[in-house]
């Protein structure tokens, strides 16, 4: 990685993509720290990638890992936003019109939730995502948004990604909220489950099929019930 650019991990399809995820690590409010490879945000993601890609590969979905060049959100997370939109537009001239689905845990799902305006995006995957009061939700309309939050959770607020998903549910097109019970934010006591929900949560965006009822059947659930989904 340059001092200049982002990087992407990309992990292959098999055959002709027909679509990609992209993976948006987290990072801190304010830190200008440049983001090696080794960085515990990053890495926290690399096993997520892969199971997520073992689970869609055989569909035509390639799944982009990326590392931002710096660390934290800073002024109204300018670098950080710039980084996403770097690599959706590298993936839009790789892969003309085909659908993306970004995943982004903590800052990684701020950002997320923000760049879903590209016209490519078809849905928004937010791990504990930050999503302090005000948080925008027009980047949302007409996407699908799943949102899962650990009950533990101590360094993004699980009330505050409830309250969010309350207000987005007014834009998106379907969205669902699940909490992780006894789990914190680093995603660690319980990785199966959120390897799970986004395991399911692409499979049914691709249209792939899949037998996991837990988010399949959230969609339908009273607003009061499915933004508040144990698992």
């Amino acid at each position: 990685m340059s001092e200049a650019e982002p990087a992407v991990r990309t992990l292959r399809a098999r055959g002709r993509v027909k679509a990609v995820v992209l993976v948006l690590h987290g990072g801190a409010e304010h830190s200008h720290a440049r983001v090696a490879w080794w960085r515990l945000a990053y890495q926290r993601m690399v096993p997520l990638a892969k199971d997520v890609h073992r689970a869609v590969r055989g569909h035509g979905v390639e799944v982009r890992l990326l590392r931002n060049r710096i660390y934290g959100w800073n002024e109204q997370g300018v670098d950080a936003l710039a980084d996403a939109r770097w690599a959706l537009k590298q993936l839009h001239d790789d892969h003309p019109g085909v659908p993306v689905i970004l995943v982004g845990h903590s800052m990684g799902g701020r950002v997320a939730l923000r760049v879903a305006d590209d016209p490519a995006v078809v849905g928004v995957c937010g791990l504990a995502p930050w999503t302090p009061p005000g948080e925008p939700i027009g980047a949302l309309e007409g996407r699908a948004v799943l949102i899962a939050h650990g009950t533990k959770d101590r360094m993004t607020d699980p009330v505050a990604s409830h309250a969010f998903a309350e207000r987005a549910e007014k834009v998106t097109s379907r969205s669902a909220r699940f909490e992780i019970g006894g789990e914190g934010h680093a995603m660690l006591r319980r990785s199966r489950v959120w390897n799970r929900l986004v395991r399911a949560f692409t499979l049914e965006l691709i249209e792939a099929g899949g037998t996991d009822e837990t988010v399949r059947g959230a969609w339908g659930r009273p607003s009061s019930e499915r933004l508040r989904i144990p698992v």
